[in-house]
C-alpha cells in the first residue's frame, strides 16, 4: 500500500505538563521534538494550558472560568508552545506552524489546500505543528456553522479535539502511521487496573477492524482532564484512518517514539492485520 506521508503523531495537554510544578515539562518536550523529523506532521495541544498556567505566573490569578478565558489563555499560550518546539527541534529542520478549523476538513477546496501544504513541508526540510486555533474561534458560531454544514452533509468535521484533528489529517496526507500520545500506556478494559491493557486491536481487513475497535469501545469510560472526551472518543475518531490502512498506536508520551513505534513501550496497536 502507498503511502503519502510516514507519520502524524498527536500530543495530549496533560502529557505536556509537569502536574508537580504546574509547568511545560520541558524534559518531556525536549526529547520528543528532537525526535521530529521532516516527513512527520505533529499535532500538539496545549496551547489553553501553557496560556493559562504562564498568566498565573505572571500575574498571581487565574481568569474568570468563561469561553473568553480560553480564547486568551490559547493566544498567549501558542507563542510559548511553538517556541519550546522551535528550542528543541534539530536546528537543521524548518519548524511551522500551522493553526485549522473546521472549515479546513469540510470544504474540499482548503483541504486540497491544507494537503499541499503539509506535503511539500517534507522536500523542504520542515516539520508542520498543527493547532486548533482556539484564539479565533468563538464556540456558539461554530455550532451554527457545524448545525449548517450537517443540513447539507453526511458527515460533518468539528474538530475541536486534536485526536480528531490528528486522525483527519491522517486521512488528509494518507499516513503510514498515526500515533496518540498521551498520558497513560494506551486502551484499557479497565482503566483502574493497568494489567488490562488492551495491546492489540485488528482484523484481517476494514471491516473486521472496525466491528473489533466498536467492541473495545464499550470499555471505555473517563477522561484524563475536564473537558476532555477519553479513550472511547479517541477509538471513534481513529476509525476512519485505520480502515484507510494507517497503523494506528495509542502509547505514553513518557515513552520515546522510536521505542513505540518498534514495539518496545507498552501500548494499544490498532491495525489490519
Amino acid at each position: 500500500m502507498k503511502f503519502d506521508a510516514e507519520l502524524v503523531g498527536k500530543i495530549g495537554s496533560m502529557a505536556l505538563i509537569d502536574k508537580q510544578d504546574n509547568m511545560i515539562d520541558y524534559t518531556r518536550v525536549a526529547r520528543l521534538s528532537r525526535e521530529l523529523r521532516p516527513g512527520w506532521i505533529w499535532v500538539s495541544s496545549g496551547a489553553t494550558e501553557i496560556g493559562r498556567l504562564d498568566y498565573m505566573m505572571r500575574s498571581g490569578k487565574e481568569l474568570p472560568d468563561c469561553e473568553e478565558s480560553k480564547t486568551d489563555y490559547s493566544a498567549q499560550g501558542q507563542a510559548i508552545l511553538m517556541q519550546t518546539y522551535r528550542q528543541f527541534v534539530d536546528s537543521r529542520y524548518s519548524v511551522r506552524q500551522i493553526l485549522v478549523e473546521h472549515h479546513h476538513f469540510n470544504d474540499e477546496v482548503k483541504s486540497e489546500h491544507l494537503k499541499k501544504l503539509l506535503l511539500r513541508c517534507k522536500e523542504q526540510n520542515a516539520i508542520p505543528i498543527i493547532n486548533y486555533n482556539d484564539a479565533v474561534s468563538e464556540s456558539e458560531n461554530r455550532r451554527m456553522e457545524i448545525s449548517a454544514l450537517s443540513r447539507s452533509r453526511a458527515k460533518v468535521h468539528e474538530c475541536i479535539d486534536n485526536d480528531e484533528t490528528a486522525s483527519l489529517v491522517a486521512c488528509l496526507v494518507h499516513a503510514k502511521i498515526l500515533l496518540i500520545l498521551t498520558s497513560v500506556d494506551g486502551i484499557y478494559t479497565d482503566p483502574h487496573d493497568p494489567s488490562t491493557l488492551i495491546t492489540e486491536i485488528a482484523g484481517k481487513d476494514s471491516y473486521e477492524l472496525i466491528d473489533n475497535i466498536e467492541n473495545y469501545k464499550q470499555y471505555c469510560d473517563g477522561a484524563s482532564r475536564k473537558g476532555a472526551n477519553g479513550a472511547k472518543a479517541k477509538l471513534e475518531y481513529i476509525k476512519e484512518a485505520a480502515a484507510q490502512g494507517t497503523t494506528v498506536y495509542i502509547a505514553n508520551a513518557k515513552y520515546p517514539i522510536q521505542k513505540i513505534l518498534s514495539g518496545e513501550a507498552r501500548c494499544t496497536l490498532i491495525h489490519i492485520r
